[in-house]
């Protein structure tokens, strides 16, 4: 009976002993509490940092060698497209000269300005163009943006009498010393006048 006794209390308390979890009766590690920190810290966000509107970004170098500002990348991409647009020593039309042109264009001054024109009857500004340039067999559409897509750009210290000058709605031929022969608008005639914008381009065609 006293067996059966130490049986009953014992072979329980073994059982007992075995359920508990072994962290019930252990304290956590110091490396488990610092995992924990870091946790919550990144949890409450502990790592942004606010900073003025007005701060001055400090310029990063290192020997001889500076980060790349960028202004400076803005500005290196600018003059990349500046002389990459048009062709810097363009060679001359192949079939005729820019000097004919220019001289057959010359025969046409004191032509009435005519919306949507395109012979000596009267002129538009791409009419003329058209006109003219049909002459020595280059077919050019009528439209002073069409004719600019239809011609090659160059650099304006490469111009010649003969180039044609393309502008925001209009067109007309480059005479140099900034001039052009044009057919201006309603009420005008054909003619060399001063030019009056420098915002332009100039296209060379049969190149």
């Amino acid at each position: 009976m006293l067996s059966a006794a130490i049986v009953a209390l014992v072979v329980p308390g073994l059982f007992a002993t075995v359920a508990v979890p072994a962290y019930a009766t252990q304290a956590p590690s110091p490396q488990a509490r610092v995992s924990e920190q870091l946790q919550e810290l990144k949890t409450v966000d502990a790592q942004t940092v606010a900073v003025s509107a007005d701060a001055v970004l400090a310029p990063a170098a290192r020997d001889a060698f500076t980060a790349t500002t960028p202004e400076e990348l803005a500005a290196t991409a600018a003059a990349a497209i500046s002389t990459s647009y048009y062709l810097s020593n363009p060679p001359l039309p192949s079939g005729f000269s820019l000097d004919s042109v220019i001289s057959t264009a010359l025969q046409y001054q004191g032509v009435p300005y005519v919306f949507g024109g395109a012979d000596p009857s009267g002129f538009d500004c791409s009419g003329f163009v058209m006109y003219v340039y049909a002459q020595y067999g280059v077919s050019l559409p009528h439209g002073s943006t069409s004719q600019g897509n239809a011609g090659t750009a160059i650099d304006p210290a490469a111009a010649l009498p003969g180039d044609v000058i393309i502008m925001d709605g209009h067109d007309g031929f480059y005479m140099g010393n900034g001039m052009i022969l044009d057919a201006p608008q309603e009420g005008g005639v054909v003619s060399v006048r001063p030019l009056w914008t420098d915002d332009y381009y100039i296209v060379r065609f049969g190149i």
